[in-house]
């Protein structure tokens, strides 16, 4: 059996069977190679003794055992990468892009592998975990090709021509704190830290508890990719714990996940006086316009909404639907969700796949028995399906949700959809703004430059048009993150890595100093200073 092929899935990889806790479940069986499990906890920094239980939703199997940190470790931990950093940031960009680009090839190589295990790990439909791999791939070839574009050192306009020269360089904040979620467990775990490293920067890594395992794989590849092992560095452990170190230690803080969470990260932040970018919660629309195809919408809606069961930080809760379509859009989403396949397994059949815990789906269960016993309409799903899956919840769709309910302004993060008719465009986009948030939209439109127009009035910091959020998220140079209360900063494009920087300003004067010559007295200096601006000004000089 090759070294790479250990998760037991339908990619052909071994079950290794074994006891959960010997001591307490004699007949319990892991999914995972003990083996396997073992060389990639082993990077975990830690010195506790203590470990956390993972297991996977799909049939509750036991995964792993993770090692546990402490804040004296994650201060290891930091002291580490600060060690590795020292040496990195004076590699070349050309050798630090190199290895970006063997870490694009090994993605796609070895993307059966890191697919199996996501879907341990999460419970995800295989297709939506093949996303997460296309998505870093894509990630770690833009930053790759345009390296010397961000980073290079650029000329500017000195103080006088021929006299000053000045540059603007791009110097590496120094270690970064990276805390990702559970719900991309792959794509989040190194999605943000790529353009970090290609800055000249080391990461402390703190992935969510429950889908350890991904984040250690993917930091696995790293090291095979040519990247020095001490250079990302991984704790686990409680968030309030180790969170709290990482803020404590960081030059730069990046995180992805609520809004209470993130609040308290950026008040940490504050009092130490680094930056930090945060990508928060959502309540993402969807606006079907009165000249929207119909069916193509409908198959937009239902990915809109249905990827990852709804676990998308981008994906929708609220679609707004004009009145000239709506009864022909539902019947059409509705025909189109009742048709997928639902499952907890590995397998490409299925369409959705489960919620990732229990926690999940008592927020969903709640957020739909609250808007039914106040008034709602199933128009479908609505109902768990244990037979399926001891967490998978049926896709849903609401009607005659109001602002009393639970589901109408809070984010869901499940398969569950709110549908509201709109009269005119004026009052989709006012519904659409309504709330806190100000993360995703979608708008649908054969007139796709009105589509565009109307984006710009729409308070979400990337807008789809005809699309649900693939669009954006797919196009890496353009900058993706929220507004309002779903975030501060913004990952990909150009923002995505010079937030990892800092601009630092270089000038040489030439010839003459900027100060009285000859003698010449300071009130003739301001004569003579005077002159030359207002020469400067009539030939154009900015």
């Amino acid at each position: 059996m090759s070294e790479h092929s250990h998760t037991g899935a339908s990619s052909g990889g071994s079950i290794s069977d074994g006891p959960a806790d010997p001591e307490h479940d004699s007949t319990a069986a892991y999914g995972l190679d003990r083996a396997y499990v073992a060389s990639l906890t082993r990077r975990v920094v830690s010195t506790t003794g203590e470990t956390a239980a993972v297991a996977s939703p799909i049939g509750r199997t036991p995964l792993a055992h993770v090692p546990q940190s402490s804040p004296a470790d994650v201060a290891e931990a930091f002291a580490r990468a600060r060690r590795a950093q020292a040496s990195w940031a004076a590699t070349s960009i050309d050798d630090r892009a190199a290895a970006l680009l063997r870490l694009h090839d090994l993605l796609l190589d070895r993307q059966d592998e890191l697919i199996d295990l996501v879907v341990w790990e999460s419970g995800k439909a295989r297709k939506d975990a093949y996303l997460e791999v296309a998505h870093l791939a894509l990630t770690a070839r833009y930053y790759a090709r345009t390296a010397h574009e961000h980073l290079d050192s650029v000329r500017v306009g000195g103080m006088f021509p021929l006299l000053t020269r000045a540059e603007v360089n791009r110097v590496p904040k120094g270690v970064v704190g990276i805390i990702s979620p559970w719900n991309y467990p792959l794509s989040m775990a190194l999605c943000d830290g790529m353009p970090a490293l290609l800055a000249g920067n080391a990461v402390v890594a703190k992935p969510d508890a429950q889908t350890m395992l991904t984040a250690l794989l993917a930091a696995q590849l790293l090291d095979e990719a040519g990247f020095p092992p001490e250079l990302w560095q991984v704790v686990a452990g409680p968030g309030p714990e180790v969170g709290g170190a990482i803020v404590a230690h960081a030059d730069y803080v990046c995180f992805t996940g609520s809004t209470a969470t993130g609040r308290k990260i950026a008040q940490g932040c504050a009092d130490r006086l680094i930056g930090c970018s945060l990508e928060l919660g959502g309540k993402n629309p969807m606006l079907v316009l009165r000249d929207a195809d119909v069916q193509r919408a409908a198959e937009g809606a239902t990915r809109a909404v249905f990827s990852n069961a709804g676990q998308l930080c981008v994906s929708m809760e609220r679609l707004f639907v004009a009145d000239q379509v709506y009864d022909r859009f539902v019947d059409a989403f509705v025909s189109r969700t009742q048709a997928m396949t639902l499952g907890a397994s590995h397998e490409w059949s299925v369409d959705m796949g489960s919620l990732i815990s229990q926690a999940q789906l008592d927020t969903v269960t709640a957020h739909v028995e609250d808007a039914v016993a106040k008034g709602a309409h199933v128009l479908t799903g609505g109902r768990h399906r244990p037979d399926l899956g001891p967490f998978v919840f049926e896709p849903t769709i609401l009607e005659g949700v109001s602002a009393d309910m639970e589901c109408f302004g809070k984010e869901t993060f499940g398969p569950v959809v709110s549908i509201y008719r709109f009269h005119s465009e004026d009052e989709a986009v006012d519904r659409a703004n309504d709330g806190q948030y100000g993360l995703n939209a979608s708008i649908w439109t054969r007139d796709a430059a009105r589509g565009r127009a109307i984006a710009r009035r729409i308070k979400c910091g990337t807008v789809n048009v005809n699309e649900a959020y693939g669009a954006t998220f797919g196009s890496l140079g353009a900058p993706m993150g929220g507004m309002r209360e779903s975030g501060m900063g913004r990952r990909q494009g150009a923002e995505g890595i010079l937030r990892y920087t800092e601009s630092q300003s270089v000038a040489t004067q030439r010839l003459m100093p900027i100060a009285p010559m000859f003698g010449m007295s300071e009130e003739t200096n301001a004569k003579v200073m005077t002159a030359a601006l207002r020469v400067l000004n009539k030939l154009g000089r900015a």
